[in-house]
């Protein structure tokens, strides 16, 4: 696959002959530009045809253009990338976006031969026009095969190379398809849909094995475990602590901060000069972009964000073709509307945004960032990718959109695997996902009330319930991302605080539903989260894990209400005499001796059910009561807690069946069981690759940025 070790020399390379008298690559390379000129030629006659605000006064000038509008373009990317070091990331990207209006500006301005007509708005709406129509050209153009800006990304770095310097040792890229099952995986590997990855499979390069996640099944407990081996840190997606009074949650950054200082040790998966990129955690890397817990954008000058934002390929083009991501978004949903597919959910309202974020902008921003960590040689590289995750959240998982995201990662893979090839430095590749996904009708949609109402009704409290359930997930990274930018003491931080101050709670930035985090009053009775199909239950005025007899004198119908409901399939709860309980509707499993009364609950769970909810059960801040809903007996379908018809959080279908694509070379003695057992496996990778020497013997200092700066938490 990657470049055996053997192949890089630690040495300075033998200087070779200079491009042009390379054939195959003076012939690439002349033909990209003929490509970009003939697109370019388009977009301007398509332009000049239905504007009144720009003529010519013939062919000749709109051909001049052409090349004006293309040396100008690349002088104001080199002025950017000059720059970005004294502006920012921040100001590049403003800097960026604004630079498309300028170089349409300028280049009608010196060209003799075209005229605009109007006032000062002509050149803006000329511009927009402009951007819009190429990028919409190069949509067409790239269709089928690399987008246009993963294609830019390759020429940029084909040209780079040879003045790249090759690292010393074998680097791993590991790459995290979010939500992506095994099971699921395997087929479309089958079905040929994976060119890239099920290729790499087939010729023997890469194997292919299965990982059981355990309980919780989300990306922030499996992110815990594979970049900091402290997956048991995380009971849920979100939950309640007793102590403080608070709902965590794992994509707000201030949560994440002090999650991450929680358990980090100072030598992860990214210890020693990695990059964390657009993850719940750092890993403890050196650099980290988009990751909840380090909310703070890179500082100084930054290839990957200069590359984005000034191209126009990046950026512009990315939120032109968000507006079509958005428009096949309303048109895919009325199909499911119309078809009356079941399962299904709403798929209106902020989701229709959040895709085109997440399909979009993030992913070409994500390969960007990649890229610039791959020309530098770093060790490690560990990306996580949410489009398919987003997608099957609300279409299902294995439906044709859902399928469709993944045919989209497969072909970034395959640009990856040739931007490494170009380089004179190895990578290893992994691909891996951090849990599945299981499909079915939502709790409230199979029986019209949802579990904190059932749970109103079979408590003896004053107040109602509070819920934290919500679908807030995709959020995420836009919240990081908008938080990193309010923080910065610049211009663009203060407007973008005074914009969103409606939005920002103790110096963060959060959109998304509220019912995601709800406050909880000091008198508030029971605390109600949900994680997919999982779901925690607290008695917030009784201190410490509350034991089953004690739940008994209090709440007399709560178990026995919660364990015969139709659409729960077990709840576990802790008792005095016999440790964690699971108990269902006609039978109890006894987790610690697995002594088993009745019809055992856990049985349609699969064999490692046990084991998996023992563990979660012991978890610091878990649930007084834990509830898993329902599973059916023939599709595997659950029911989630949450308005989500693809889910995961708890046990059930395909949820906790997750994937690891790793090199042949590394070799996998036994199948990994939970995400900490895939922490020390990559870890061992690395140190047969010699990246982890001399971590062993560092001290364990906690990242000086792994929590929000006190103004902050003042604020």
């Amino acid at each position: 696959m990657a470049k055996p070790p053997e192949q890089v020399s630690v040495e300075r390379p033998r200087r070779r002959s200079p491009g042009w008298l390379d054939l195959h690559r003076t012939t690439r390379g002349l033909q990209a530009m003929l490509y970009g000129a003939l697109a370019s030629l388009i977009s301007l006659v398509i332009t000049f045809w239905t504007l009144p605000q720009i003529s010519s006064t013939g062919t000749f000038p709109i051909l001049r253009l052409v090349v004006l509008l293309a040396v100008i373009g690349l002088v104001m990317r080199w002025i950017l990338a000059g720059v970005a070091i004294l502006i920012g990331s921040v100001g590049v990207l403003i800097g960026g976006l604004l630079s498309q209006f300028w170089v349409v500006y300028l280049g009608v301005t010196i060209d003799p031969g075209v005229q605009l007509h109007g006032g000062v708005e002509a050149p803006v709406i000329v511009s927009i026009v402009l951007g819009s129509v190429s990028a919409f050209v190069g949509w067409l153009a790239y269709a089928g095969s690399d987008d246009a800006y993963v294609s830019e990304v390759m020429r940029v770095v084909r040209r780079r190379a040879r003045r790249i310097q090759p690292a010393p040792k074998t680097g791993m890229l590991i790459i995290q398809i979010d939500g992506l099952s095994a099971p699921l995986l395997n087929w479309m590997v089958l079905a040929g849909n994976l060119p890239h990855l099920g290729g790499w499979i087939r010729e023997g390069s890469h194997s292919m094995i299965d990982w059981h996640t355990g309980v919780p099944a989300t990306t922030p407990a499996s992110q815990a475990g594979i970049l900091h081996g402290g997956s048991g840190q995380i009971p849920a997606f979100r939950w309640y602590e007793k102590e403080t009074g608070r709902v965590m949650v794992t994509n707000r950054a201030r949560d994440a901060a002090e999650i991450e200082a929680r358990m980090s040790t100072g030598r992860g998966l990214l210890a020693g000069g990695g990059a964390s990129i657009s993850n719940n955690w750092s890993g403890d890397a050196d650099r980290s972009v988009l990751v909840f817990s380090r909310a703070a954008l890179p500082n100084g000058r930054s290839r990957g964000y200069v590359r984005f934002f000034s191209s126009p390929q990046g950026a512009a083009r990315g939120l032109v073709l968000c507006m079509g991501e958005m428009i096949k978004e309303l048109h895919q949903g009325r199909r499911q509307r119309r078809r009356n597919l079941i399962p299904r959910v709403n798929r209106g309202g902020s989701y229709i945004f959040l895709r085109a974020i997440s399909n979009v902008l993030l992913r070409d921003l994500n390969v960007s960032l990649i890229t610039d960590e791959l020309v530098k040689g770093t060790p490690v590289i560990y990306c996580d990718f949410v489009d398919y995750d987003e997608v099957a959240h609300h279409a299902g998982p294995t439906r044709p959109e859902s399928l469709q995201t993944l045919e989209g990662l497969d072909r970034v893979l395959g640009a990856l695997k040739r931007l490494i090839d170009t380089l004179p430095h190895s990578y290893e590749i992994v691909v891996l996902s951090d849990h599945g996904q299981s499909q079915g009708s939502t709790f409230l949609q199979r029986y019209g009330r949802t579990l904190t109402e059932v749970v109103d009704d079979l408590v003896d409290t004053t107040k109602e319930p509070v819920a934290a359930t919500g679908k807030s997930e995709g959020w995420g990274p836009v919240n990081a991302f908008l938080t990193e930018l309010s923080l910065r003491r610049s211009v663009a931080g203060t407007v973008t605080r005074r914009a969103l101050h409606a939005k920002v709670s103790r110096g963060e930035v959060e959109l998304g539903p509220k019912d995601c985090e709800p406050p909880v009053a000091a008198d508030e009775q029971m605390v109600v989260t949900a994680s997919g199909n999982l779901a925690l239950i607290y008695l917030a005025t009784t201190p410490g894990r509350v034991p089953l007899e004690e739940i008994e004198l209090l709440h007399p119908r709560l178990i026995p209400g919660l364990a015969t409901h139709p659409g729960i399939g077990f709840v576990v709860v802790d008792s005095l005499a016999e440790g964690p309980v699971a108990i269902g509707r006609a039978g109890v499993h006894v987790l610690r001796t697995g002594r088993i009364e009745g019809i055992d609950p856990l049985t349609a769970y699969g064999d490692r059910a046990a084991a998996a909810m023992l563990r979660q059960a012991e978890m610091p801040h878990n649930g007084d009561i834990v509830v898993i809903s329902r599973v059916d007996e023939y599709t595997h379908e659950v029911a989630a807690f949450e308005e989500l018809v693809g889910c995961h959080g708890g046990l059930g279908g395909w949820q906790t069946e997750a994937m690891l694509v790793h090199p042949r070379r590394f070799a996998v003695e036994e199948q990994p069981v939970g995400s900490d057992a895939v922490h020390h496996l990559l870890i061992s990778w690395l140190e047969q690759l010699g990246q982890r020497e001399g971590l062993a013997e560092q001290v364990a200092p906690k990242p000086a940025d792994a929590s929000v700066d006190a103004s902050v938490e003042a604020g």
